[in-house]
């Protein structure tokens, strides 16, 4: 899926608002700011999915290795 951690890493190498975020992917701006903040459970997977979704569609790459990461393609 999606970590807290690789979601602020991902919103920092498009450069993302957490609204912007939340205005791209159709998630709640509350979720986004309470996921990264691990302030609760996650979210569900079908939220985790769309968010990683939207990463992907604006060149991010997830790397599973290390604990996981993430990079821009190309």
């Amino acid at each position: 899926m999606i970590t807290p951690a690789q979601c602020r890493a991902a919103r920092g190498l498009l450069r993302l608002s957490q609204e912007e975020l939340a205005d791209r992917s159709d998630v709640g701006l509350s979720t986004i700011k309470k996921f990264e903040a691990e302030l609760t459970a996650a979210p569900r997977k079908s939220t985790l999915k769309v968010l990683r979704a939207t990463f992907e569609s604006h060149g991010v790459a997830f790397l599973d290795e290390n604990g996981g990461g993430v990079k821009l393609k190309g």
